[in-house]
């Protein structure tokens, strides 16, 4: 029962968020993406403070990238430098960006992982019904995790425990999860051999 209500949930959140996005120019994109490239664009970068690899979006769903820069606009989400560029987009620019984002396909080499990718396999098989079952999500709305950085992963999942994140569902299975569970999902996910890759193109 609880199931199909989730899933009655989202397929409404859905169909609202694709009402919203406008259809994007993925050669506009391309130059809009300039201010996104110093970070998205380098296999394996860094945020300083905290420590975690910036993510990969090459791949990504347009309407989940869309709704992401909107969050940082709207600080549902909470990153300076993120907000700093999401502030100046209009709905125009972002759904050019997540136009030219999201026709890259393919992985990037995958780093070393921490946590146990098998038990991570089970714990993930609650995300399925959003998330897919080896992370590449067909409803546009939730975001890929396959290929996925585990450092990232670990830090939303840590963010949205936190409440630095308020998307109410997923805040709610991170408040169940500890530092072990989160390792093992993230590595599950990070392992994946098709997934996200960075936006550089070829």
């Amino acid at each position: 029962m609880k199931k199909s209500i989730v899933r009655t949930l989202a397929g409404l959140l859905w169909f609202g968020a694709a009402l919203a996005v406008a259809d994007g120019d993925p050669l506009a994109g391309k130059k809009k993406f300039y201010t996104c490239e110093g970070c998205h664009s380098i296999p394996g970068y860094s945020n300083t403070y905290p420590t975690y690899q910036v993510p990969r979006i090459g791949g990504q769903h347009p309407d989940y990238v869309v709704s992401s820069l909107k969050a940082y606009k709207e600080d549902e989400r909470q990153h300076g430098s993120m907000k700093g560029n999401a502030m100046n987009l209009t709905d125009q620019d972002m759904a050019d960006i997540a136009a030219f984002v999201a026709k890259f396909r393919g992985m990037n080499a995958s780093l070393p992982v921490t946590g146990d990718p098998q038990a991570g396999r089970g714990k993930a098989a609650m995300c399925a019904s959003c998330h897919g079952e080896d992370g590449n999500s067909e409803n546009t709305m939730f975001p890929r995790l396959a290929g996925q950085y585990e450092s990232y992963i670990i830090r939303a999942l840590n963010d949205y425990k936190a409440g630095k994140r308020t998307n109410p569902m997923m805040m709610g299975f991170a408040s169940t999860l500890d530092e072990k569970d989160m390792k093992d999902i993230a590595a599950f996910y990070a392992s994946q051999k098709k997934g996200l890759t960075v936006p550089v193109d070829q």
